[in-house]
């Protein structure tokens, strides 16, 4: 069997893997890693039509299987991944993990996976339930969830991190409220920042100074927050202009060395705006820092006063 898995969040792709892993009782030392980008294709369909030495199945799972997406996947690779799906292994599952909101669905090779395998877009519509769910056996209220998202974000990996932190310190009632959340965690600067950026933009000056004070309130220093917004909008420019050109999520994030939820936030706030509204900022903010640097400046007059320049 052939699982094609795509999505933009990690957290999703790596819970429908373990999903699978259980459905079909595969122990963890029959499961072979792979990754499609830095490992031959060969390597991976010989070791897919091996049999397991220790069970009756085996679970091949390969990382960045781009080839479903437009322009990805020489014909060669293509060429054989479609042979190997036509008469797969019947003791072999392959698990293909594709790190994109989108697939190709007029391509080849994802017809014919989808008539022979199974493709499953994994999507975050209902967040509020996965929150939920990682709650389970506690008592929780969904505006509690609510404040949650609203203070660390929408990435399941950190909110599964947080939520793990919360269980341990309500162990004993299991029972999680709204000041709970308040207590226990912290708004992460990486999930304010783009509206933060937002508020610059769209030249809301009371907005943006109410963040900027709540952000100082959080401990965030004036001289990093600086250099934040500034590689921040650094970022927002180079993905959206890589995006524009066709590039995904996952590309983009290989290729600048950033994780793909901030790449993320970056393509959907920067798409908004023009890209010499982008430079700008960037200008600002770099001569900002040099203000700062030489001492000419001092950094919390400086950011607020860029801010109340917007």
């Amino acid at each position: 069997m052939v699982y094609l898995l795509y999505s933009d969040n990690l957290y999703l792709l790596e819970k429908e893997t373990n999903k699978i892993i259980k459905k079909h009782n595969i122990d963890d030392i029959s499961i072979t890693k792979y990754d499609y980008l830095s490992d031959a294709i060969n390597i991976i369909l010989e070791d897919a039509k091996t049999v397991s030495l220790f069970s009756p199945n085996k679970a091949i799972i390969v990382n960045n299987a781009v080839f479903c997406n437009r322009g990805k996947g020489t014909e060669e690779d293509i060429a054989k991944i479609m042979e190997y799906v036509k008469e797969p292994n019947p003791d072999t599952i392959i698990i293909l993990i594709n790190p994109n909101a989108t697939i190709d669905n007029t391509k080849k090779i994802t017809k014919l996976i989808k008539e022979k395998g199974v493709i499953k877009e994994l999507t975050k519509e209902n967040i509020d339930s996965e929150v939920k769910e990682l709650f389970d056996g506690y008592k929780i209220s969904n505006d509690a969830i609510r404040l949650l998202i609203k203070r660390v974000g929408e990435d399941l990996s950190i909110l599964s991190r947080e939520i793990d932190k919360i269980k341990t310190f309500k162990l004993e009632d299991k029972n999680i409220t709204s000041d709970d959340i308040i207590k226990l965690t912290s708004t992460t600067i990486d999930t304010n920042i783009f509206l933060f950026i937002d508020k610059i933009i769209n030249k809301e000056k009371n907005e943006a100074l109410l963040m900027y004070h709540e952000m100082l309130k959080e401990g965030e220093e004036p001289i990093k927050m600086v250099a934040l917004l500034a590689s921040k909008f650094r970022l927002m420019f180079q993905a959206c202009e890589l995006s524009k050109k066709g590039w995904t999520q996952a590309d983009i994030s290989s290729l600048l060395g950033v994780h793909t939820y901030p790449v993320k936030l970056a393509i959907q706030s920067g798409l908004r705006y023009p890209s010499k509204t982008i430079i700008k900022y960037m200008r600002e903010l770099s001569e900002l820092d040099i203000q700062i640097k030489t001492g000419k400046m001092e950094p919390n007059l400086g950011l607020e006063l860029f801010l109340l320049k917007v």
